[in-house]
């Protein structure tokens, strides 16, 4: 694509290396309330939020990556699986590979956080 597009796919790739990163985060945070026998409701329903807006924003930069790097139809597919726990985490996982290479192919650099978009010149 142009370098508009590898600008958008390296910027989209961000946010899902970021929602991956959270996955975990929340996911350890679970764990802990989980293991807690007196824990104020007010954390487990905080800890539910952050899940589901974590999922959220994880399925629009899906969505939004899957489109530049598959096309709309497993781009729509791609981005509902993002809501359903587990399968989520693997398309969320399965969009970055493919984001990751489409942007070594074109020579841009891609670090433990993706590429920095603002290395690629438009």
């Amino acid at each position: 694509g142009t370098r508009a597009d590898l600008r958008s796919v390296a910027t989209y790739q961000r946010g899902i290396m970021v929602c991956i990163l959270l996955y975990f985060i929340v996911i350890a945070m679970q764990a802990i309330i989980a293991s807690q026998i007196e824990v104020p409701p007010l954390f487990r329903v905080l800890s539910g939020l952050a899940i589901l807006a974590n999922g959220v924003a994880g399925a629009v930069f899906v969505f939004l990556l899957s489109i530049k790097v598959y096309g709309p139809a497993l781009g729509i597919l791609l981005g509902i699986l993002t809501l359903i726990p587990c399968l989520g985490l693997l398309a969320l996982l399965r969009v970055n590979a493919k984001a990751t290479n489409v942007l070594q192919q074109n020579g841009i650099k891609v670090g433990l956080l993706g590429a920095n978009p603002a290395t690629i010149p438009l």
